[in-house]
């Protein structure tokens, strides 16, 4: 995720994304034409460049930050809201117009997909890998293997009232013009819903409650970042850091 913003203005950087599982799709069903027929996306959409054509895939990128992409039994649709503030979200219109046009997808899952990238413009190039090895990793000898510094990523596991949360933590480079990249690092959150098979009638029900947790989800996501990951780490991150 890139941004254009001056480098000490920023804070926070988002994507969303929402991926639809099902056991029949398959990639060709995101077509650019079929979508603007079927109504799930505007008329006015036009893309930014050309459909990104892969054996197996298929990715849509438009001109307002939207890009959907079909794989085999899976359809994504990602938002790019950068810096800003939130209070709606085009993805979730996008996916409930979406599952409505195809009732008959035999649904098995669905995954809320938020992403964080928190800078570190202060602390050095190695700010990002000392967080994660120094201060979410208790120190100890088997950090001083070999001849380089330890490079490390987290895969967290969380199971929720409504649903399992997934949680990744990665080192990431944040690309701005005409800057030197800034280190920060990448919070990659998944919210599973199970979507139930035995009843085929409550499958789009389902789906749409799903969706519809969105707003709690990234509460729950972004609490989790700046109450129990950064509240340890003022001496890396901002001091005046605020993810709300």
């Amino acid at each position: 995720m890139e941004t254009t913003q001056n480098p000490t203005e920023i804070k926070e950087i988002q994507e969303i994304a929402i991926s639809i599982s099902a056991t029949n799709f398959s990639p060709t069903i995101i077509n650019p034409d079929y979508l603007k027929i079927s109504g799930v996306i505007p008329q006015d959409w036009q893309l930014s460049r050309e459909p990104i054509v892969s054996p197996g895939s298929i990715q849509l990128v438009y001109q307002n930050r939207i890009s959907i992409v079909g794989q085999q039994n899976m359809v994504t649709f990602i938002e790019n809201i950068g810096t800003e503030q939130v209070t709606d979200l085009i993805v979730t219109e996008l996916a409930k117009k979406f599952i409505e046009k195809l009732p008959n997808a035999e649904y098995q899952f669905l995954n809320f997909n938020p992403k964080s990238v928190i800078p570190m413009k202060d602390g050095g190039s190695d700010a990002a890998r000392r967080y994660i090895t120094g201060t979410l990793l208790a120190p100890g000898s088997w950090q001083d293997i070999g001849k380089a510094p330890m490079q490390a990523n987290l895969n967290l596991s969380y199971q929720l009232d409504r649903c399992q949360l997934n949680v990744s933590i990665n080192e990431a480079n944040i690309q701005i013009p005409e800057q030197p990249p800034m280190p920060g690092v990448l919070f990659s959150g998944n919210f599973n819903y199970n979507v139930s098979r035995e009843d085929p009638s409550m499958r789009l029900t389902q789906l749409h409650k799903c969706i519809e947790h969105w707003d709690l989800d990234l509460a729950v996501f972004r609490e989790m970042i700046e109450q129990r990951f950064l509240i340890f780490s003022n001496s890396i991150f901002p001091a005046s850091f605020n993810m709300g």
